[in-house]
């Protein structure tokens, strides 16, 4: 199976499972936009507990905020975003269809990875045992010819972003002769810039309305607050503001499911240091996210970090943790050090201080600051990349299972009564009243045992409690346990703590040493 192949076999089980359906889909829909279903909210939601308690519970240094997505004008002004938020624009003439240039680009260089990666897998089973991966990539010829176009490529890009020249990301385009995915062409209009901020208005009136700003992002609601947290809650730096909340970018190429959406949510927070000490913290906070992520258990060669070749105006160091998804490493997180940009151009169009008095030094200044930033959305989406399963029986048959870490998990006990009579699922509905002001428990009655296993197997759930004759005797349950299979029986006064023992977020917490 084709990586292409298994990630669209992951949407259509996104939609057959109440993960994610298309947004206003008895309308045809809207283009990337999309709703979370009754299992993707509580996987949404639990990915968004794990992320705030391991912020702002197990930092106490940190605490949370929830800014309004609407903000004056000028908060964008001196952030810089109605200025410099664009993307490189380029439209195919044939198709009509429009492309970020820089997107073109990178896939053109992720194709060539997968040239690269193609050719070490190839000698890797020519070679078995004895293949030596380092020794093959440094003199293979067909390695090395790709990888010298690859880095000739990547420096003229890098410069070109750099330097906003988009006459230069055109010719990169010519020259590597990529074509429109849909004409299959290579007739190009010239790059141009566009601002990926939506607009709209505010007041009773269309001449009294003023044009204000969805937010593109959250970190602007913890800066333009920083002096009220810092204040009211008597926070002495460093210390961070996290915040969780939707975003909105007019995106050009809005694709590859929900990983690139126009509606999104991000979880952010903004750590406020002195001066001269923003790289110390900023390789700090890249290691304990780093552990966050490899917590779940998806790999650690999963993941890799990829340093920024553009540095975004605000900021003077920048690096994404990214994550192999079926369509290759892509980013899932930020971690950026924004210097003071934010806080001294807040302090410069608002004409308030934005001054911290620190009283280990005796001095005032604007604080630095490091930011991380991760998109809920895009997470979700790693979640479920990363637990997508398809697995071969001894039986001869197969299974879908979702091999969520436990705590993660949209359910977390399905109860089955093995008939729906002789006192069964009276008894099975005890068993959920037991579990339920602590769990996510699902009843589930129709169809035979086997096939509820499988929806269960197919939504993540950690363990299935089946309600059997003997339990009514002995009040014991058959559970079955869902990575494994292994079915044991267990007396129904110790099912809430095996629950709470696999399922307890302590687990994931007790793995980032904070």
């Amino acid at each position: 199976m084709t990586q292409e192949e298994l990630f669209k076999k992951l949407v259509a089980h996104c939609k057959e499972y109440g993960f994610v359906f298309p947004s206003s889909e008895i309308y045809d829909g809207l283009g990337a936009v999309y709703d979370y279903g009754q299992n993707g909210v509580e996987l949404k939601n639990n990915i968004k507990r794990y992320w705030w308690d391991s912020m702002v519970k197990l930092h106490e240094n940190i605490v949370g905020l929830d800014a309004s997505i609407f903000m004056h004008p000028k908060t964008w002004e001196a952030s810089g975003h109605v200025s410099a938020f664009n993307d490189p624009l380029i439209d195919n003439k044939d198709s009509k269809k429009r492309y970020r240039a820089d997107v073109l680009i990178e896939d053109w260089m992720a194709k060539i990875d997968e040239k690269i990666e193609k050719e070490v897998a190839k000698a890797r089973k020519r070679f078995g045992e004895s293949f030596d991966e380092e020794k093959f990539r440094a003199t293979s010829p067909r390695v090395q010819e790709e990888l010298a176009k690859r880095e000739a490529v990547h420096t003229r890009f890098a410069k070109a972003m750099n330097d906003n020249d988009f006459v230069e990301l055109r010719q990169i385009i010519l020259d590597c002769e990529i074509a429109c995915p849909i004409s299959g062409t290579r007739n190009w209009t010239e790059v141009r810039q566009f601002n990926l901020m939506f607009s709209t208005q505010m007041g009773s009136t269309a001449d009294g309305a003023n044009t204000i700003y969805l937010r593109p992002e959250t970190a602007q609601g913890i800066f333009v607050n920083f002096l009220n947290v810092q204040k009211t809650g008597r926070m002495k730096i460093p210390f961070g503001i996290a915040q969780i909340g939707k975003a909105f970018r007019n995106e050009i190429v809005a694709r590859q499911f929900v990983f690139r959406m126009r509606e999104f949510e991000q979880m952010e927070m903004q750590f406020f240091v002195r001066p001269g000490t923003e790289m110390q913290w900023w390789n700090e906070w890249k290691n304990t996210r780093m552990a966050w992520h490899r917590a779940l258990g998806f790999g650690d060669e999963n993941y890799q970090f990829h340093d920024h070749d553009k540095l975004a105006h605000y900021a003077n160091a920048a690096t994404d943790i990214e994550y192999k998804f079926p369509f290759g490493f892509k980013e899932v997180e930020g971690i950026h050090s924004r210097t003071d940009f934010d806080l001294s151009n807040h302090q410069k169009f608002s004409g308030k201080k934005m001054t911290y008095f620190d009283p280990e030094t005796g001095e005032s200044y604007v604080p630095y600051v490091v930011e991380t930033s991760i998109g809920v959305d895009r997470m979700f989406l790693q979640v479920m990349s990363a637990a997508y399963t398809e697995e071969k029986l001894e039986s001869g048959d197969s299974r879908i299972v979702l091999k969520f870490p436990a705590a993660l998990a949209p359910v977390k006990v399905a109860v089955l009564p093995l008939v729906k009579k002789d006192g069964m699922p009276e008894k099975a509905q005890e068993i959920v009243n037991l579990l339920k002001y602590d769990f996510n428990v699902a009843y589930e009655e129709k169809d035979s045992v086997g096939k509820r296993y499988r929806r269960q197997d197919a939504i993540g759930t950690p363990f299935c409690v089946t309600v059997d004759g003997q339990t009514l005797e002995d009040n014991t349950v058959t559970v079955r346990h869902r990575d494994t299979m292994e079915q044991v029986r267990v007396s129904i006064d110790k099912l809430h703590a095996m629950v709470e023992e696999e399922c307890s977020y302590r687990k994931l917490y007790k793995k980032l040493n904070l």
